[in-house]
């Protein structure tokens, strides 16, 4: 079972920063769920309660 956290620690930070892929994913209310890789460095930790995704071609 997963944990949750009111903001993010340094270790998850940094685990975060060091990756080179990441997955998106995205469930409708119908319960279709639709999960990508993204990649290229576009995943930004802003704060310990904000991330960015910087789109592709930004």
């Amino acid at each position: 079972m997963g944990k949750r956290y009111t903001q993010l620690t340094g270790e998850q930070t940094g685990f975060i920063r060091r990756q080179k892929i990441f997955f998106a994913g995205t469930a409708a209310a119908d319960g279709g769920v639709d999960v990508s890789p993204k990649g290229m460095d576009i995943l930004r930790v802003i704060t310990a309660n904000h991330i960015f995704g910087v789109p592709p071609n930004s």
